[in-house]
């Protein structure tokens, strides 16, 4: 039986890399996607990785790394939408080209690469889709609104997809970290905000410290990351939705416990705004 082969965006550091050698390591060949491939060195493991150019926000560049991807191996056997990064403020400072840029790269391209990969996919009849979006895209957190707003609608097109593929045998299921202990915070987070963030800078001190704490005490590994998306990529079940982090576990039992109202005021207290 041949290896399987995993197609996976994002993966110059953080989750992605991480995840890139999880699947070698178990022996799979592994398509690494990135914007600047001679960047980066992956372990070969016991399976075989492949670097290849890509940038989710253009198109011609997805359809070149699907196509030599199968070129080198053949088939594309699960898909893992990884490529993605951050927009920390206020909305009212936001510009419609830092809404447009955050669109472009979590949504957008995600459904580019969805897309140039799904007709191998259901020709084979088969295939698994991962869909990397937050806790944000499921309890949204504070001054994090053009964020969330990105995660909400990776949330709500990977339901709605699982459904339409079904029929072919092609599973989609997202996946919904809570704080994560990469430099995602540092190097993929932009700000719509210039200085300390004029009449936000109270909010925007709290809200800051609030999230550095919490990602030093229980955010997950990447590693641990790396090993939740492989599990959902082949554990053949039909389960959509992945939470994974202490809390994140521990924001959904809240939400089933206290109600809409209580959890959000929650929130607010938590973060000093309330």
């Amino acid at each position: 039986m041949s290896a399987k082969t995993v197609l996976i965006t994002g993966c110059s550091t953080g989750i992605g890399a991480a995840t890139v050698r999880h699947f070698a390591e178990q022996g799979w060949n592994v398509a690494a996607t990135l914007r600047k491939p001679e960047a980066v060195q992956f372990e070969q493991g016991s399976g075989r990785v492949e670097k290849f150019a890509l940038d989710v926000t253009d198109q011609q560049s997805v359809d070149a790394a699907v196509a030599r991807t199968l070129e080198r191996f053949g088939q594309i056997d699960v898909l893992i939408n990884n490529a993605g990064y951050g927009l920390f403020g206020p909305f009212e400072s936001a510009t419609p080209e830092a809404i447009s840029r955050e669109f472009r790269t979590n949504v957008d391209g995600v459904f580019a690469v969805t897309r140039a990969v799904l007709p191998h996919m259901r020709q084979r009849g088969s295939g698994v889709i991962v869909n990397v979006a937050s806790l944000t895209g499921l309890i949204a957190m504070p001054l994090y609104s053009v964020y969330a707003a990105s995660k909400y609608a990776v949330v709500g097109f990977s339901e709605s997809l699982s459904h339409e593929l079904a029929p072919f045998d092609i599973r989609v299921k997202v996946m919904a970290p809570g704080a994560v202990a990469t430099d995602f915070s540092g190097r993929s987070l932009a700000r719509t905000f210039e200085g300390d963030g004029g009449p936000y800078a109270e909010s925007i001190r709290k809200v800051m410290g609030t999230f550095q704490a919490n990602r030093a005490s229980a955010g997950a590994t990447a590693e641990q990351l790396a090993q939740a998306l492989y599990d959902a990529a082949t554990d053949g079940s039909a389960q959509v939705r992945y939470v994974v982090g202490d809390d994140a576990l521990a924001a959904m039992q809240m939400r089933k416990e206290l109600g809409e109202e209580a959890l959000l005021l929650g929130i607010r207290q938590r973060f000093g705004l309330a």
